[in-house]
């Protein structure tokens, strides 16, 4: 017989087998190594995964034979197409006689003789010598070259001699500037204060003068119509007010499964692969290294070197410096601290220029602000009346007749059982298992009829019992 695994068993394609990662190497005794869910949680009975009620998508299509005619076929009538004739070309005839080349240009155009044009300008004539050319230049001939000699070097003689008298330290600006006292600069700047004419001013204007006036007639005024209340009353009735009628019905009954909750008495086991399978190791402190204590040689070091083994002193005479000596040459007379600057300079005493200030054209107010505008003066308050609204009362219209509160779904629906898929059980029933291969895959052979009825009355005297 055909064997099935677990994945060809499933139903609800939720179940698969523990895959393994490679099956390269044969472990046919070992278990999954991915996860350990499998075979730590514990299987739960009585829960069955609940069924889809949507409806398959089955196309019903027409079992009958399709026939291939259509509008176009069956309203197209052929008609015998002939081509057309075309156009045929005459044929061409050349005309008979010659044809007349004359135009107005060749019989108003009369022919004239005309002459080379000779040229007035002379030809040229080469004058030719036997003799030999000369060739000094005016230049040779005339230029005679005379002696010249060192002209004496007129620049000044610019070397620096110090003078003999005593130093003055007056400039020019001291002597040419006469100290005079601090006045404010005029301003030429023209005063902004207008000029008041003594005339009196003439207000008068074109359009008083010129302009005439004339009687208004009254302005005509329509009279208000007095309001007159209709004598029908108000229809007030709506399309939705009128079609609507407020049925009453009861809720429509909920078709879907109740949820069974999945309970258990056994109890967790909270036990891991870690918990398990760790062992615990004798762990030992690391070794410290110690440094060798530090031993000082007993024979004698010898601090000789090549350099001073080798080298030779020579008695040589040290450098003496040609160069004179600095010496500070010092003076018995008292310094003069006075300087031209101290004796010439007398302060003066400067005062700040008071800042020029423009008057305020416009004086500031004195007494206390109002804050009273021309609207809080002028403005009346007056009783607000509410508007009357003309809506209808919003009261749903109720009938006595029961509402209809059928669907095509509840009237349509018919429970199906819902089936326990076979593959949820440790041992799916109806199968028995043969062996595992490489990949993780378990295979199960089906029992004959026989074998299932046994194995159902046994399940049922269990279940009794």
């Amino acid at each position: 017989m055909k064997r099935l695994c677990i994945c060809e068993i499933c139903s609800c394609g939720r179940h698969r087998c523990p895959h393994r990662p490679t099956a390269l190497y044969g472990k046919p005794n070992m278990t999954c190594v991915l996860t350990e869910y499998t075979e730590k949680y514990p299987a739960y009975g009585g829960y069955n995964p609940p069924q889809s009620l949507k409806p398959k998508p089955v196309n019903h299509g027409d079992r009958g034979r399709m026939d291939g005619t259509t509008t176009f076929k069956t309203d197209f009538i052929p008609y015998v197409v002939t081509r057309r004739p075309g156009k045929q070309q005459a044929e061409y005839k050349p005309k008979p006689g010659d044809i007349d080349l004359g135009t107005t240009y060749k019989q108003d155009y009369s022919l004239y003789e005309v002459q080379p044009f000779a040229p007035s300008r002379p030809s040229e004539r080469v004058h030719a010598t036997g003799h030999k050319m000369d060739t000094v230049p005016t230049y040779k001939e005339d230029f005679r070259q005379w002696e010249m000699c060192k002209r004496e070097l007129k620049k000044p003689d610019l070397t620096y001699h110090p003078p003999d008298a005593k130093f003055d330290g007056h400039t020019t600006f001291q002597d040419d500037f006469l100290p005079r006292g601090l006045a404010p600069r005029e301003s030429f700047k023209p005063s902004s204060i207008p000029k008041i004419s003594d005339t009196p001013f003439d207000g008068v204007t074109s359009n008083q003068q010129c302009y005439v006036s004339h009687p208004l007639e009254a302005r005509w005024v329509k009279a208000p119509e007095p309001y007159k209340p209709s004598s029908q009353p108000l229809q007030d009735l709506t399309t939705n007010r009128r079609d609507y009628q407020g049925l009453p019905g009861q809720l429509p009954q909920s078709y879907k499964p109740n949820p069974g909750k999945v309970t258990s008495d056994v109890p967790f086991q909270s036990s891991t692969e870690f918990k398990e399978h760790f062992q615990q190791w004798p762990v030992s402190l690391p070794q410290l290294h110690k440094s060798l204590q530090y031993v000082s040689p007993t024979e004698h070091m010898d601090m000789s070197t090549t350099s001073g083994a080798d080298y030779v002193q020579h008695n040589i005479q040290p450098f003496i410096s040609a160069k004179p000596f600095n010496r500070p040459t010092k003076s018995s007379a008292p310094f003069q601290v006075c300087t031209t600057m101290r004796d010439d300079y007398q302060p003066w005493e400067v005062k700040r220029q008071a800042m020029i200030k423009k008057p305020e054209e416009m004086p500031r107010a004195t007494g206390r602000m109002d804050h009273l505008t021309t609207f809080k003066a002028h403005f009346t308050p007056h009783e607000l009346q509410p508007n009357v609204s003309f809506k209808p009362a919003h009261a749903p219209m109720r009938a006595d007749a029961p509402l209809e509160g059928g669907t095509m779904y509840s009237t349509e629906f018919t429970p199906k059982r819902i089936s326990v898929c076979p593959a949820s059980y440790d041992s799916p029933p109806g199968f028995v298992f043969e062996d595992r291969d490489d990949r993780g895959h378990r295979f199960y052979r089906k029992l004959p009829s026989k074998d299932m009825n046994k194995m159902a009355a046994g399940m049922a005297v269990a279940v009794v019992s």
